[in-house]
């Protein structure tokens, strides 16, 4: 076997084969030519069958050389032709290696090449696919940030807490790509929960959902602060799994417990319909967030409240605020029971108010309210007191005061606002009021009614041609 492999040029150089190659292809023909016209055509010539066969064992022997540098050059140009597809892209390519030479070493090499080319682009795909996933990741948090700025920009701007539980509530369903979110909210003094807040394509039947603090799929999350999840990783008894769903709707949820002053107040949540759904930590994460934004703002808004209630003054009239004169009014009426002494009530309010908003401004809005409460500050004795009860509307308190008194005090009021204006060129601003007068106990015996009472007074002498005060409602039938 040795032998033969030695015998043969498959497992020979290329150096080997070219050199067998030129032998056959010069040297040897050359020598036969040589021997035939030396023996035979020079002596004699002609043309002999030796001869003839002499020549065609010459040309096959050349033919044969031939042969054995086409099969090199073969080889070559093959590998050559496949350098260039791997050079196009064609990476996968693979050459076969037939023998171990020179050009087996080519193409072994140029496989070797290849395939850690091929490793080299794996790799790469893999740090896109990794780079992929961090720049959406990036993004993510990015987003997560801007919401969280766009929320904590509500609560500093002193929005209403139902918008900023809107923003938030929306927020938290887009990120964490849930098919709706809602949020649970319970006021002050009450235990039930009611949805407050729903997001997401057909949520308004979440709007209905009343639960209870009892409930067993939300006792844990309301009585001991803990987070309710519903997925293939977290089932529940298949009694409060059909329950749960006959009620939301939804086959998987994550809820987390809002926590305030000792007491959960609201549960944001997040869910969708899909099947063997199983939520992530990044979810939980990113729900967590969002339920500390809207504890901030439920707070802020208790502090705000609070603040509201200890202050008594309005800061751009300087008159007393609506929860001050309230509670003041309550008292009076209080006393005057007491007494057996009348008290009076009068509650003004601005014509075309929001016509002159809407036309000119908050800016001259602004002046025209803090020059009425200034008219009406200096139309009041120092036992009277007089608050901006509204918007567009004043409240009086007249201690000691029927309504005829009230009604006196009321139309002087009303005069010096409509002179006071009567100087504008242009008619819109020419400001007027409409005024009702309320008595106890003749119109009610506790600051509610009284109130109440001129607020329908009010309606009446705007409904009778505006700038007036009205004090009894027989005047509707007396004016018609």
């Amino acid at each position: 076997m040795t032998k033969k492999a030695d015998m043969s040029l498959a497992s020979r150089s290329l150096r080997y084969k070219l050199k067998i190659s030129f032998y056959l292809m010069s040297i040897l023909p050359l020598l036969v030519c040589i021997y035939l016209v030396s023996n035979y055509v020079l002596p004699n010539v002609g043309v002999k069958v030796d001869v003839i066969a002499s020549v065609a064992i010459s040309t096959i022997i050349a033919v044969a050389g031939f042969l054995v540098i086409k099969e090199v050059f073969d080889r070559i140009v093959s590998v050559s032709a496949v350098a260039k597809l791997i050079a196009a892209g064609n990476i996968h390519y693979k050459l076969d290696i037939e023998h171990q030479d020179e050009v087996g070493d080519l193409g072994h090499s140029l496989n070797q090449l290849t395939a850690r080319i091929r490793s080299n682009m794996d790799e790469l795909k893999t740090y896109s696919e990794k780079t992929t996933e961090i720049n959406l990741d990036i993004q993510k948090r990015v987003l997560v940030l801007s919401s969280l700025l766009q929320i904590s920009s509500l609560v500093s701007q002193g929005a209403k807490l139902e918008d900023i539980l809107r923003v938030a509530t929306e927020k938290a369903r887009l990120l964490a790509n849930s098919d709706v979110s809602y949020l649970l909210y319970r006021e002050d003094e009450i235990e039930d929960f009611c949805v407050k807040i729903a997001d997401g394509a057909n949520s308004e039947y979440l709007l209905k959902i009343m639960v209870e603090p009892q409930e067993s799929l939300f006792q844990k999350a309301i009585n001991i602060n803990k987070p309710l999840i519903l997925d293939k990783e977290n089932m529940l008894s298949e009694n409060l799994t059909v329950d749960f769903y006959e009620k939301f709707r939804l086959k998987n949820t994550l809820a987390l417990p809002i926590f305030l002053s000792g007491r959960v107040v609201a549960m944001l949540g997040i869910g969708n319909t899909a099947e063997s759904f199983l939520y992530r930590r990044e979810d939980m994460e990113l729900l967590d967030i969002f339920s500390k934004q809207i504890a901030i703002a439920i707070e802020n808004d208790k502090l705000m409240q609070k603040v509201e209630k200890l202050e008594i003054k309005d800061t751009l009239t300087g008159l007393y605020n609506e929860s001050f004169i309230r509670q003041r009014l309550e008292e009076e009426i209080k006393r005057s029971i007491v007494y057996h002494r009348p008290c009076a009530f009068i509650l003004f309010d601005i014509d075309n108010f929001s016509k002159f908003q809407q036309q000119f401004g908050s800016r001259q809005t602004e002046a025209i309210l803090k020059k009425i409460g200034s008219l009406i500050k200096d139309s009041l004795s120092d036992v009277d007191r007089a608050a901006r009860s509204g918007d567009d509307q004043f409240a009086i308190i007249l201690p000691e005061k029927n309504k005829r008194q009230a009604q006196k005090i009321a139309e002087n009021i009303r005069k010096n606002i409509e002179l006071t204006f009567t100087h504008e060129t242009d008619m819109a601003k020419r400001i007027t009021v409409s005024g009702g007068i309320s008595e106890n106990p003749l119109d009610g015996i506790d600051a509610e009614e009284l109130i109440t009472e001129a607020n329908d007074l009010v309606a009446l002498a705007k409904k009778q041609g505006r700038n007036r005060i009205v004090s009894f409602k027989e005047a509707e039938s007396s004016e018609s």
